[in-house]
């Protein structure tokens, strides 16, 4: 679908932020979430890329494409404010009429992070609600499975974040930032979801916290995933079905949101839209790798050497890799999912196929054909199906601070089986794509490498579409051999 629209993209130097001024989009508020920019790559090559955001204390280096490395001090968090820029990527491509609702969420957003009274009730919530914090398992079995035939291979370790409240590393943002709108004195909740984890983590927080839910979902999503809708629904939320997927869920739930701005807070759950809803996601989810460094250690010391986690659109691999981003002898590497094949076109493996467009707000790659209309994602893991990926890691990726692989359907099918065999866990469809990698990865690493992966959910929901897959697989199997 296209909308007609007045697209302004400025070149003008910024000689004081060192950066390009962010473009924004305007038109009609019901039409702009369906708005595709089509980029060429080349065409938007620049060397402004000193707007990347760590916290403040932390220096990162960036790889130029000449292979040189510059550290970037200077990005520091004031300049998000400011511009919501990653690089090239990110952004607030929306209508007038949002900004200022958007401003005012990033400056409330602001004032909380250095409120210590909000930070002290955060952090009861998330540790007698929540659960946390959340172990940080030594899989050995898993390791003992990798090891080559002299013994030898890496240490895995799972970070549990399936034992979270909810099930999935979602409820971390999903109360904060629901104590967030009720600072803010909005009354009602509106969030999309596709597996139905951030659903249930927004459901129930707005249970908690005595707040009108309200969750889009796809009717597709809906059918496969129906224990979480269930969930949802016990817990209070109001259930609205469109049609498609996590994409069109996305779409609805901002238009339900723009038609009622005084009262609806819009509860972002996956790193992606306009400034600051990346950021926010980001901060709130930082708590996972706050605590594996932590617990790193403790157990041994220092550092994992390598950090893997699932990436669909980005909330729980930026969760994990975020407090690492200025420790560059630390490895941080995003599975996406490759569906069935990368070359097929039934992927959602943004980052190896994607194109620079401007989707939901925010500028970054996208699945998108030559005339910027958006190509369906496809994953057998639920949460992974977004056309579009967090700016942040899209700066990452660029700047060669992470790195970006892919796993097909039946590799994590596999790999979920083989994770409930040996270790008696079952981790979500999405997870397990991050756990197939580990089978890869673990060939190439000397003895004794700590390896951390993100579990960033359980998979209770998936075990009926495990089971019908394995099934298939062994009647295919008798057939083969019966000829």
């Amino acid at each position: 679908m296209s909308c007609t629209a007045h697209f302004q993209y400025s070149r003008s130097r910024d000689h004081h932020a060192n950066k390009y001024s962010c473009p924004r989009l305007f038109l009609n508020p019901n039409l702009f979430i369906t708005r595709v920019l089509n980029v060429n790559r080349s065409s938007v090559e620049n060397k402004a890329y000193s707007t990347m955001v760590c916290s403040s204390d932390v220096g990162v280096r960036r790889r130029r494409s000449d292979g040189r490395h510059k550290m970037v001090n200077e990005m520091v968090e004031a300049s998000l404010f400011s511009t919501g820029k990653f690089g090239r990527f990110g952004g607030i491509f929306v209508p007038e009429t949002l900004v200022t609702c958007l401003n005012k969420l990033a400056d409330e957003f602001n004032l909380v992070l250095r409120d210590s009274h909000f930070q002290a009730e955060l952090a009861v919530a998330l540790r007698d609600y929540v659960g946390r914090e959340t172990p940080l398992y030594f899989a050995q079995r898993l390791t003992n499975h990798y090891k080559n035939c002299n013994g030898q291979g890496p240490e895995i370790y799972l970070k549990r974040e399936d034992l979270n409240h909810g099930g999935a590393h979602k409820i971390n943002n999903a109360i904060a930032q629901a104590m967030l709108a009720k600072r803010m004195g909005r009354k009602r909740v509106v969030a999309a979801t596709g597996a139905g984890q951030h659903g249930v983590a927004t459901a129930a927080a707005c249970a908690k916290l005595d707040l009108d839910c309200t969750i889009v979902m796809g009717d597709v999503d809906m059918e496969r995933q129906s224990s979480n809708v269930l969930l949802m629904k016990l817990f209070g939320a109001q259930i609205t079905s469109v049609e498609g997927t996590f994409k069109d869920a996305t779409s609805e739930a901002i238009r339900n949101w723009v038609e009622d701005l005084d009262r609806s807070y819009y509860l972002a759950g996956t790193a992606v839209g306009p400034h600051p809803c990346p950021t926010i996601v980001r901060q709130f989810q930082s708590v996972i790798g706050k605590e594996t460094r932590k617990q790193a250690m403790e157990k041994w010391g220092g550092k994992p050497d390598v950090v893997v986690a699932c990436v669909g659109s980005g909330s729980n691999a930026l969760g994990i890799f975020h407090e690492f981003i200025g420790d560059e002898d630390v490895r941080l590497i995003g599975v996406e999912a490759a569906g069935v094949g990368i070359d097929s076109g039934k992927h959602s493996a943004t980052m190896a196929k994607g194109v620079i467009g401007v989707y939901h707000g925010a500028m970054s790659y996208l699945l998108q054909d030559d005339e910027g209309q958006i190509i369906g994602p496809h994953s057998i893991g639920v949460g992974l199906e977004y056309p579009g990926v967090s700016p942040e890691l899209c700066f990452l990726n660029d700047i060669g601070r992470a790195e970006f692989y892919s796993v097909t359907d039946e590799e994590a099918l596999d790999a979920y089986g083989l994770v409930c065999r040996l270790e008696g866990i079952c981790p979500a469809l999405e997870a397990s794509h991050a756990l197939a990698y580990v089978g890869k990865l673990c060939e190439g690493l000397p003895n004794g490498t700590k390896v951390v992966v993100n579990c960033s959910g359980g998979g209770n929901k998936d075990a009926k579409t495990v089971l019908n897959y394995q099934l298939e697989k062994q009647i295919a199997a008798h057939l083969h051999y019966s000829h």
